[in-house]
């Protein structure tokens, strides 16, 4: 697994959800459009987003990829899941073509929301539908994630 991020002249300053920020993971094999199955993807493109602004901060590229069947059989097959697991952890959506019943529980279990689409789709789509959304009035699901992540960062300012 390799990481690549976006270091801007600001240090790079880590994302907070904070005025309405997410990140936001994208399972892509051209880095430009949501056309894989999660435990297929060759990359996942992580973005920061907004109701109006969006922003590319990495891409995590896996050696180990499942076949796109959803099929990731064999002994080694937690080993296969585990770092895509691992790289969507504080994120709070995840955009897929597919995902296991199996892998989709643990997405959740780590407080990550996974959406299929039912074609491939352009990223930059995507977002613009996410912000869209987020202007508006948000469909349940995503009010759902919002409030969680209102709840989240309450916490962590009463700890302070």
């Amino acid at each position: 697994m390799r990481r690549l991020r976006l270091i801007e002249g600001t240090g790079g300053q880590p994302v907070t959800k904070e005025g309405g920020h997410m990140k936001v993971a994208f399972a892509t094999q051209d880095m430009k459009r949501v056309d894989a199955h999660f435990g297929g993807c060759r990359q996942l493109a992580i973005y920061d987003v907004s109701i109006d602004s969006a922003r590319f901060l990495e891409a995590v590229q896996f050696d180990q990829v499942s076949a796109e069947d959803g099929d990731h059989g064999g002994p080694d097959a937690d080993d296969r899941l585990l770092p895509k697991i691992n790289a969507v952890i504080g994120c709070s959506l995840l955009f897929v073509l597919a995902i296991g019943g199996p892998a989709a529980a643990r997405v959740v279990q780590n407080k990550v929301h996974p959406i299929k689409l039912r074609d491939p789709e352009a990223i930059s789509d995507v977002i613009e539908r996410i912000q869209t959304m987020l202007k508006g009035n948000p469909p349940p699901w995503l009010r759902k994630v919002l409030q969680e992540e209102t709840r989240s960062m309450d916490f962590l300012e009463e700890d302070a």
